[in-house]
């Protein structure tokens, strides 16, 4: 669904094992901050880095909380080109307005997000969509910043 992310600085909110993030490393993204709070899923993160050889500056593991994280990055005024966000399907919508509000200051011109949820449930943020598909009980959509 994405075309083509060589170059991109990318950001997996909701990390989870990684794959994402790593994916986009692998399709020739420069670096990906991959942020991740729960124990088991930073073990697993962390273990998919190592296997891979990927380290900073590539790939970075921020052990915390999505809004602090973001909020971080905005001290920091870190932008980014890619953004992945797929928070656990239940409390997807419980998302919609704190990452509506927190992401767009962290996105460079023309970024891209890439939001996965339930689609009986979506995750929708304030940003241009671009791009929908629905895959049994997923939803993917693809919003540009503009």
């Amino acid at each position: 669904m994405l075309d083509d992310v060589a170059g991109a600085r990318s950001l997996d909110l909701f990390a989870g094992s990684g794959a994402l993030g790593i994916e986009a490393l692998s399709r020739g993204a420069d670096s990906t901050v991959f942020v991740e709070r729960d124990p088991l899923a930073l073990r697993s993160l962390r273990a998919n880095l190592r296997s891979l050889g990927l380290a900073p500056p590539r790939a970075h593991v921020r052990e915390r909380d999505v809004l602090i994280a973001l909020q971080t990055a905005r001290r920091r005024k870190e932008t980014y080109d890619l953004v992945f966000i797929d928070p656990p399907y239940s409390q997807a919508l419980g998302w919609t307005e704190e990452l509506s509000a927190a992401l767009p200051p962290l996105l460079g011109t023309a970024a891209r997000v890439v939001v996965e949820s339930d689609r009986r449930a979506p995750l929708r943020l304030g940003l241009e969509l671009e791009r929908e598909r629905r895959y049994g009980d997923t939803s993917i959509t693809i919003h540009r910043h503009t």
